[in-house]
């Protein structure tokens, strides 16, 4: 299948930006992703110097992603990039990606995949046009402990479920920082750069996918109360919200960024008629498991012999040695990069590989940024049906 790595053209992620250096770590941390090109901010200088301390040629560095295209495409195939990651405010997710599809290249975009749930769609069809493969960035999914959640889930351990909560703390925003500059919170801020949604579309997302992916359970109806704390501040910074989910399974939603002192305090937990289990971000490597009619397990990442296929693929070094948000970040890379070079060898990829969130999840983020805004603001019709 592995037959050379894949060439990285990135948009966004300059010097001066926070995520873009985490996504390259993780890009680069099995060796199978070089950067090879990228337009990495709308500040034609800035661009041109990141990509230099990056050690790209100037002619592979380009003062806007329209040139980037344009001149990738004049290159050789086996020169020009294979795929672009989009790591970008939210506004300029959708036209870049899908001048990346009409093009032929793959995509790694991060979330929310786009600013409305209109772009969504038709993200998600030109991917089923195309046949190529487009990687959505929920990190938390990337984490072994969330696998074997997922997992013990699937197998039937904690029986038939019941209950979910999830939650999402963070406290960064507890102040009107936006106005200071030199932060990323002006943009996260604004609805015309992060869309009709602050913090469920920031934070929330997460939360909503991490209930989804571990319990292989859609959502199909929300209840919603969204609150902005910080006056003049024109989207939300905190919400809650009661789930309606496939099998009968309720769960409770929350999340804030005005929680004072947090920093990014995620937990999951999940109840079935058998067991329960629980996840914290904070001490990502342990995974708890809660019986009704025996003591409680705890289970380490790395004990190879106690985990799932799923956990152990997804795990890379001994019990004991602790893996976090870039390792997270890299399996998401990974199972991308061996995906597309199984499509183009015509190898089936199977499983273990194909285990990331995709266009589809991108789209069901945006249903979920859309029924929250639509239920929050609605003090007369508060359960809103998922939007089929």
């Amino acid at each position: 299948m592995k037959q050379r790595k894949l060439k990285m053209g990135m948009i966004g992620g300059g010097s001066d930006a926070f995520i873009g250096a985490i996504h390259r770590r993780a890009a680069f941390m099995d060796n199978y992703i070089e950067l090879v090109c990228g337009c990495f901010s709308v500040n034609p200088e800035i661009s041109r110097s990141s990509g230099r301390e990056y050690f790209l040629p100037d002619h592979r560095i380009y003062d806007s992603y329209r040139e980037m295209f344009e001149k990738e495409m004049e290159l050789p195939a086996g020169e020009r990039m294979d795929f672009v990651t989009i790591v970008t405010p939210n506004k300029w997710h959708f036209e870049p990606a899908m001048m990346a599809l009409q093009r032929g290249f793959h995509v790694v975009i991060d979330k929310p995949m786009t600013f409305s749930l209109e772009e969504a769609l038709k993200l998600k069809e030109k991917v089923e046009e195309t046949g190529l493969v487009l990687a959505l960035t929920h990190v938390y999914s990337g984490y072994p402990a969330v696998k074997e959640a997922k997992a013990r889930i699937a197998s039937g351990e904690l029986g038939k479920l019941r209950k979910v909560y999830v939650e999402y703390t963070q406290g960064w925003l507890s102040q009107r920082i936006e106005l200071q500059g030199g932060n990323n919170a002006g943009w996260r801020t604004d609805p015309k750069t992060t869309g009709k949604a602050g913090c469920m579309g920031d934070i929330g997302t997460h939360a909503w996918h991490l209930a989804e992916y571990v319990t292989g359970l859609k959502v199909l109806e929300v209840c919603a109360d969204l609150q902005t704390y910080v006056e003049g501040r024109p989207v939300d910074d905190d919400g809650a919200s009661l789930l309606r989910m496939e099998e009968g399974v309720t769960g409770v939603l929350m999340a804030t960024q005005i929680a004072t002192g947090e920093a990014n305090n995620i937990r999951l937990r999940v109840y079935g008629d058998k067991g329960g289990l629980e996840w914290r971000q904070m001490d990502s490597n342990r995974l708890t498991l809660r019986w009704g009619d025996r003591p409680a397990e705890e289970l380490y990442m790395g004990n190879n012999e106690f985990l799932s296929d799923l956990a152990k693929w997804n795990t890379r070094t001994p019990a004991g040695h602790p893996e976090g948000f870039i390792e997270a970040f890299a399996n998401i890379y990974r199972n991308f990069a061996l995906a597309v070079m199984a499509r183009e060898s015509g190898d089936n990829p199977g499983e273990l590989i194909t285990d990331f969130p995709t266009v589809y999840d991108g789209v069901r983020g945006m249903q979920f940024v859309e029924m929250m805004v639509q239920s929050g603001g609605d003090n007369h019709t508060k359960w809103q049906k998922w939007i089929e």
